[in-house]
This record gives structure tokens, C-alpha cells and sequence, in this order.
């Protein structure tokens, strides 16, 4: 994977993927540091990246159906907002949520320090 650090700080820039290997209203998975990370696209190309886990039982998030800024869990159907985490009401509890960007149609993910970028791997 290509790395780019940060001039500002210890973080690092990690490439998941172009942007078109990423189903529209889908997600691809990218482990780092032994978590999985589910980065989704939605039908207008934005691009969001959530810790790969419901915050109810654990079922895999990426597995689940996107629609809108949202992607519901395909094991008990709670639904999950895309830019915050956050289970939407009446269910409650978050995932966490990771700094993603696109740059001339490359998906970055951003990682705590170059270290962890160079255990950045796509599942």
C-alpha cells in the first residue's frame, strides 16, 4: 500500500484503492493493526470509513445494505449513520468513525502513525 505522511503531524495517509473499486452503494475492507475498517461509497460518491462492527452484536458492517448516508447491519438491521457512527433512533450506540478523503480518485484512510500504515492491508 502507498503511505503518505502528514507535514503536520504523526499521522499517515494510507491508499486504499480508486475510488471505482469500491461498489457504488458498497464497501471494501482494509485491516489495520489486527481492525477491520469498512470504507463505503454511496450512490454519490462520497466516501465514509467506519470500524467494520455494529455497535449492537458486532455483525459486519460492510456486509450490509447502503442507502443514503447510511448502511444497515446485516444481522439484526440496526442502521447505522455513515459520517458519525451513530445507530439511528430508536436504536442507540456508535462505531467509530475514520478520516477518509478522495484525491484525484484515490481513496486515502487516514492511520494514527506511519507505523500502522505499514500494517494497512485490503481484506
Amino acid at each position: 500500500m502507498t503511505v503518505m505522511q502528514s507535514q503536520m503531524s504523526d499521522e499517515a495517509w494510507v491508499r486504499v484503492s480508486r475510488i471505482e473499486d469500491i461498489p457504488s452503494l458498497g464497501s471494501r475492507v482494509v485491516r489495520i493493526n489486527g481492525e477491520n475498517i469498512a470504507v463505503f461509497r454511496t450512490a454519490t460518491d462520497e466516501v465514509y470509513a467506519l470500524t467494520d462492527r455494529c455497535p449492537h452484536r458486532g455483525g459486519p458492517l460492510s456486509q450490509g445494505i447502503v442507502f443514503g448516508d447510511r448502511v444497515a447491519c446485516p444481522l439484526h438491521d440496526w442502521v447505522i449513520e455513515l459520517k458519525t457512527g451513530n445507530a439511528v433512533a430508536p436504536d442507540v450506540g456508535c462505531t467509530a468513525t475514520h478520516r477518509v478523503r478522495v484525491e484525484n480518485g484515490i481513496v486515502w484512510l487516514v492511520v494514527k502513525s506511519p507505523a500502522d500504515a505499514g500494517a494497512a492491508v485490503a481484506v
